[in-house]
């Protein structure tokens, strides 16, 4: 294999346009989007000094997507996405402009705030799903999971860049600048998405309301590989997240030293960042849902094997293998959901893989708190990988269309 087939898959940006234009507006607002968690999480720690407001803010940006995600999921499947996709980009852009009014000016309590985030959460919940149907409709089956990892591996090296650029422009210029970068941000975003066709849904359009959303869940039901998929990103998730560990697990075994926590945090980004930067080989594979059983199954064993170590370097290590797992886990779960779901239903079910994305490392950092609370940081680890290994045997055994194949079958 030549050496620049070992890299991420550029043939997208080499044959459409259109998608190159759309994968440069994305980037900027998943920067500007990160630049805004951090200023949020700083504005609010320093109106308040409460660790209580400054979970909120999590909450704010939560639950919007979860209580919005379906329902808009089935408004999509009705409607032109790209409108959708714009409409709903302009309301982000314009809570990211309230936020920076009040950044200058100074005029609003932390519950303004928590509104103005959460606002922006609904639009995102809306342009989500929206968004999800791009890189099908726009690039030929042979070319979506290359799209799909360049979405994913630009949106891993903006989180890797947007907190550490939110943190020095907040240094320089103060909250007002960063809230308003992030505005930019979504213009460019709006660019990008704005030369798109129509694209209205191919076959049956959504029902409204509530069988809309109903009929999204009867075909999650049914079509056994897209739920296994879905199934294995929220066993991982939800059984072994192990970040709201870190900080007991520096305590217990590393001697609690914030620089060693900050390397554990960025460990997991580093891995994945290169995991996705070396897809090639498996964005041309048609096996897309062995990888993604692999990769979680990595995921759970070296989350559980770092719980059992004592040298630093050796778990710094095995977060980087469980971040790049994670990575190409993730990436193999988003080909399956769009090269496996009807365009006229791609909307709804992008909107659940968006729900299940988010609310499961908030559920599983969760469950990690309670358990370690119970035990130790070290036990919730270990026995957290270990059901996640579990959980994914079993998704194998009990799918073997997942483990066999599940490469494109859209209709």
């Amino acid at each position: 294999m030549s050496l620049a087939r070992a890299f991420v898959d550029v043939r997208p940006l080499r044959t459409s346009p259109v998608f190159r234009r759309l994968l440069i507006g994305r980037t900027a607002s998943v920067l500007g989007s990160f630049m805004t968690i951090v200023t949020v999480m700083f504005q609010v720690w320093d109106m308040t000094h409460s660790a209580v407001w400054s979970g909120a803010v999590g909450l704010a940006q939560a639950v919007p997507l979860v209580v919005v995600g379906l329902v808009a999921g089935a408004w999509v499947d009705r409607g032109d996405r790209r409108r959708i996709f714009l409409v709903a980009t302009v309301g982000q852009a314009v809570c990211a402009l309230l936020l920076a009014v009040q950044g200058f000016t100074g005029g609003l309590p932390v519950p303004g705030i928590l509104v103005l985030v959460a606002a922006g959460a609904c639009f995102g919940a809306v342009g989500g799903p929206a968004a999800g149907v791009f890189v099908p409709r726009l690039l030929p089956k042979d070319q979506v999971a290359a799209g799909l990892a360049l979405n994913q591996v630009t949106a891993q090296a903006m989180m890797l860049l947007g907190p550490a650029l939110g943190g020095l422009l907040l240094g320089w210029y103060g909250i007002g600048v960063c809230y308003l970068i992030d505005a930019v941000s979504f213009a460019l975003a709006f660019y990008g998405a704005f030369g798109l066709p129509a694209l209205p849904p191919e076959g049956e359009p959504s029902r409204s309301g509530l069988h809309g959303v109903l009929d999204g869940l009867r075909f999650l039901g049914g079509n056994r590989v897209v739920r296994g998929a879905l199934i294995t990103d929220l066993a991982a998730t939800l059984l072994s997240m192990p970040v709201s560990l870190f900080p007991l697990v520096n305590e217990e075994r590393f001697g609690g030293s914030p620089r060693t926590l900050g390397l554990f945090l960025s460990a997991l980004a580093v891995g994945g960042v290169a995991a996705t930067a070396l897809s090639g080989p498996i964005t041309r594979m048609a096996r897309p849902g062995a990888v993604m059983l692999c990769g979680a199954a990595v995921w759970g064993g070296a989350l559980a094997l770092f719980g059992l170590t004592t040298s630093a370097w050796a778990g710094l290590g095995l977060l980087v293998v469980a971040g790049a797992a994670d990575s190409v886990s993730v990436l193999s779960r988003t080909t399956i959901v769009q090269t496996r779901t009807p365009d006229a239903l791609l909307g709804r079910v992008t909107a659940a893989e968006l729900v299940v994305g988010q609310a499961g490392p908030h559920l599983g950092n969760l469950r990690g708190g309670l358990v370690a609370g119970w035990t130790s940081g070290a036990t919730a680890l270990i026995t957290g990988g270990l059901l996640c290994l579990l959980a994914v045997a079993y998704v194998a055994v009990s799918t073997p269309e997942l483990r066999r194949g599940a490469g494109p079958d859209r209709k």
